[in-house]
């Protein structure tokens, strides 16, 4: 799934689905839980939405934001309790 790029860091993949025409973005501990830093997009206009996010090994909480509305990744199965009394997905690079 992730190749270590020259720099160490390793290609991730984020995607969800949603509905064609959404704002979707993630967000989470490896851009300041920025809601609008990286945005994911729906080439083929069908509602999967993908985005490759460079990032060094280590440990990174994240969720989707769609329309405004932040969500757990539904295809992550490793998830961590929050500050805020939610879950955030969880995403460990090697």
């Amino acid at each position: 799934m992730a190749r270590p790029s020259k720099t160490g860091k390793r290609r991730m993949w984020f995607e969800i689905t949603a509905t064609p025409g959404s704002e979707v973005c993630v967000a989470g501990s490896f851009n300041g839980w920025d809601p609008t830093a990286t945005p994911l997009t729906d080439k083929g206009s069908n509602g999967l939405y993908r985005r490759a996010v460079l990032l060094p090994p280590g440990r990174y909480e994240y969720k989707f934001v769609v329309n405004g509305t932040w969500c757990v990744d539904p295809d992550c199965t490793d998830w961590q309790a929050n500050e805020l009394g939610s879950l955030n997905s969880v995403l460990e690079v090697k």
